[in-house]
């Protein structure tokens, strides 16, 4: 395919997937039902960096979590006393279990009693990739921080793709017209996002040669990136709607 038929394809895609039928199936309806930032916050948070397996599942497993906190995250966080720790355990998802969760909960008290948003966890650095790295560093900055839970925050600087936090920052920068991705972060730009890059977002951008890396890595996901700005520089992430769908909605 030329240059320009793969852009009219995927904005083709974008416009059919980019619509309010994509938010029930999906891992983003967790934060839609909240209205309040930190609530949005927090459930995308989780529902971002739990989404790995088949979206049922995950669907399932971020209720149960959901309720857990009373479907109410923020005044759960900022509010729970000890004994109230008790029904988080035996929480997994996966290798999500209750040590990680608890550390989660615990570090998310610690910055919530000092940011009204999460989002100044992730301004620190001139690139994604340093921002994503300072994160990280900052997550498990707490001198309680388990080893087995730095797994489930990804960094670049174990090269990894960092699929569920560019997934996140998806979520929580673009300014979707649509309504599906939520826009409350302004101080990023969606510009500067990296393509979560998934098993189907990957196999459709090799078949239609935006990715040429044998590794998924983070290298991988800003190569596939780079080669999305081409079609549109101010908000490329936007065609992870495109490439997704494709694949998982078209067997592209």
């Amino acid at each position: 395919m030329t240059h320009s038929e793969i852009q009219a394809l995927l904005d083709d895609r974008y416009r059919r997937y980019d619509q309010p039928a994509f938010i029930a199936p999906d891992p983003i309806s967790l934060p839609h039902r909240y209205s309040q930032r930190a609530d949005i916050e927090i459930s995308g948070l989780f529902a971002a960096l739990l989404a790995w397996g088949k979206r049922s599942i995950i669907l399932k497993k971020m209720d149960e979590l959901l309720a857990r906190m009373d479907h109410a995250p923020h005044q759960f966080i900022l509010g729970h006393q000890d004994d109230d720790l008790r029904r988080l355990e035996k929480f997994c998802h996966r290798t999500f279990c209750d040590t990680d969760l608890l550390y989660f909960v615990h570090w998310l008290r610690w910055y919530y009693r000092q940011h009204e948003t999460l989002e100044d966890a992730f301004l620190h650095g001139a690139t994604q990739r340093e921002r994503l790295e300072n994160f990280h560093h900052l997550f498990f900055s707490l001198p309680d921080a388990p080893a087995r839970t730095r797994k489930h925050v990804a960094t670049p600087a174990r090269n990894s793709a960092c699929k569920r936090v560019n997934m996140y920052l998806r979520w929580m920068v673009r300014r979707d017209e649509y309504g599906v991705d939520f826009g409350l972060w302004t101080r990023l730009s969606p510009a500067d996002l990296v393509c979560p890059l998934d098993v189907h977002v990957e196999r459709v951008a090799r078949r239609l040669g935006l990715l040429t890396r044998k590794q998924t890595d983070w290298q991988a996901a800003t190569e596939l990136t780079a080669r999305l700005r081409e079609f549109d520089p101010t908000d490329p992430v936007k065609y992870d709607f495109a490439l997704f769908g494709l694949g998982i909605d078209e067997k592209f």
